[in-house]
């Protein structure tokens, strides 16, 4: 077998184990958490919840039904390989929901929300890292995102979820509906947590005097690449050189120290980075 195909079975196994994972995380929020204390968290699971509260539909079963127009229209915008996985992802969610019967691990409506929120938003971002949806309103958000990345996927679902808990709190209770809000607010954050990655990088910007001795510095001492950007001051008008150069948090100070020792004048910014791929950092593989 090829190197290529070997990649390519690795990619296909990540993400199966990913959306399994994923699957098994966000289906125990529900019976954990989020059923019983009444938490209808946006979505078509959101939806089924209601119906949960009402007539005791399950969960699960209710959610699967709601989901199946989606991947109809999901099959012609997204792909076969997309809504394949979507489909298999909605199958297991839906199953793990209402088979997983776990006893309630807290009556505090307040605890309930924030960590059925975080362990929904991971599982979900598992999913969505594993190249699904689990349907329903995540399902629309990344068809909408796949059409305008600058929308982030867990706004997206946070504005659309919104319309769930307003019915949540005609059929409910404001109350409930109330917590509801907070848990999708939570739930979007660490969906987009787990896509955009934990941001463990630094990117460093220096503008220095001597441009070329602290980027060959960078690269000696500290085994980490640099890039040479020619730039000009506004004000000045004069020609300078901006270096960037992406470290751990653990290598910032080492950095900083080698920018003293050669320019104790020079201008340094440092932000965080969401996701890093490349050289020395996570592999860009993957389909």
């Amino acid at each position: 077998m090829s190197l290529l195909s070997n990649q390519s079975v690795r990619a296909k196994t990540l993400a199966y184990a990913q959306i399994l994972l994923g699957c098994m995380i966000g289906g125990a929020a529900y019976p954990l958490f989020l059923v019983p204390n009444g938490i209808a968290p946006g979505g078509l699971t959101g939806i089924a919840t209601i119906f949960n509260y009402l007539w005791k539909w399950p969960v699960g079963v209710t959610s699967m039904a709601l989901n199946l127009p989606l991947f109809i229209i999901g099959w012609k915008s997204m792909g076969r390989v997309f809504v394949f996985r979507s489909l298999i992802a909605t199958i297991l969610f839906s199953a793990c929901i209402d088979l997983m019967q776990f006893p309630p691990l807290t009556d505090d409506i307040l605890l309930a929300t924030v960590y059925g929120a975080l362990t929904l938003g991971l599982g979900i971002g598992l999913i969505m890292r594993g190249g699904a949806t689990t349907g329903g309103s995540d399902m629309i958000a990344r068809m909408v995102h796949k059409r305008f990345p600058i929308v982030s996927v867990g706004a997206f679902l946070f504005a659309v979820d919104c319309t769930v808990i307003l019915c949540a709190a005609f059929t409910m209770s404001a109350h409930a509906a109330l917590y509801a809000l907070i848990c999708i607010f939570i739930n979007a954050k660490a969906v987009d947590l787990v896509l955009a990655g934990m941001g463990s990088a630094k990117a460093c910007f220096i503008i220095a005097k001597d441009a070329e001795k602290v980027s060959s510095r960078i690269m000696k001492e500290m085994d980490r690449g640099a890039t040479l950007i020619p730039a000009m001051g506004a004000f000045s008008k004069e020609a300078r050189t901006v270096i960037i150069s992406v470290v751990t948090r653990a290598e910032v100070l080492p950095l900083k120290r080698i920018v003293r020792e050669e320019d104790r004048s020079a201008f340094v910014f440092i932000t965080d980075t969401h996701e890093t791929l490349g050289e020395g950092f996570g592999a860009l593989d993957g389909e």
